[in-house]
């Protein structure tokens, strides 16, 4: 029962409680899920388009970032189908927030990593990650939990990458934590796989509901952590 529409340009949050369906919404809109109804880019209909004409227009950001046991340079040109300067690579890198993490490793961006990034942390796989999403320039970019289990340096790094890019792109941003949405131009909230709201942060809190219950609650706990500090 979701109908949704997102203008060019606009960055839209997800939200709602875990298990809600925000993952599974997102998996519908990159195709990996097969759903009932019709999904549309650009006008055209999601299932006429080749894996590789839907991710030359889509780039996705998960919660797990995929990293090879390659160099960081590799790493971040991965699925690229031109020839990439260094410089464009080393403009991604700054762009997320990873390039100064990357000069400091031993042989910066011919750094061999680990299957997975093992050698990197949380937050440095994620900054790769979206350097790897802002060199393909996309018209659209998804961002599935993108900044979970981070530090909250991390975090703030990669909202403000993802914020540079709202406006010049589409955004979609699934996250669990509100604070992450309020700058969204609409959210759409989710309850266990049905609509449960939209609007904008201080409108969705308005009419009160689920997502002013949510954003109430993480509030407490933020405060509370604070207070404990």
């Amino acid at each position: 029962d979701i109908v949704l529409a997102i203008p060019p340009g606009k960055f839209i949050g997800i939200a709602g409680p875990s298990g809600c369906g925000k993952s599974s919404l997102i998996k519908v809109i990159d195709k990996p899920e097969e759903a009932q109804g019709e999904v549309l880019l650009g006008g055209v209909p999601l299932d006429s388009l080749s894996r590789a004409a839907l991710a030359e227009n889509v780039a996705l950001v998960p919660q797990t970032p995929f990293l090879t046991a390659d160099t960081v340079y590799r790493n971040i040109c991965y699925g690229m189908k031109r020839e990439v300067s260094p410089e464009e690579v080393r403009e991604a890198a700054r762009k997320a927030n990873i390039a100064a993490d990357i000069e400091q490793l031993e042989g910066g961006y011919q750094f061999m990593l680990a299957e997975g990034g093992g050698n990197l942390s949380g937050g440095q796989r994620q900054r790769l990650a979206l350097a790897r999403a802002l060199l393909h320039d996309s018209p659209v970019y998804i961002f599935d939990e993108a900044t979970s289990n981070i530090d909250v340096e991390s975090e703030n790094d990669i909202m403000a990458g993802i914020h540079r890019l709202a406006g010049r792109k589409t955004v979609i941003l699934i996250s669990h934590r509100l604070a992450n949405v309020t700058k969204a131009d609409n959210i759409y909230v989710l309850d266990h796989g049905h609509p449960a709201g939209q609007g904008t942060h201080e409108a969705l809190l308005a009419q009160g509901g689920l997502y002013a219950d949510l954003w109430n609650r993480q509030q407490a706990l933020e405060n509370y952590g604070k207070e404990a500090q």
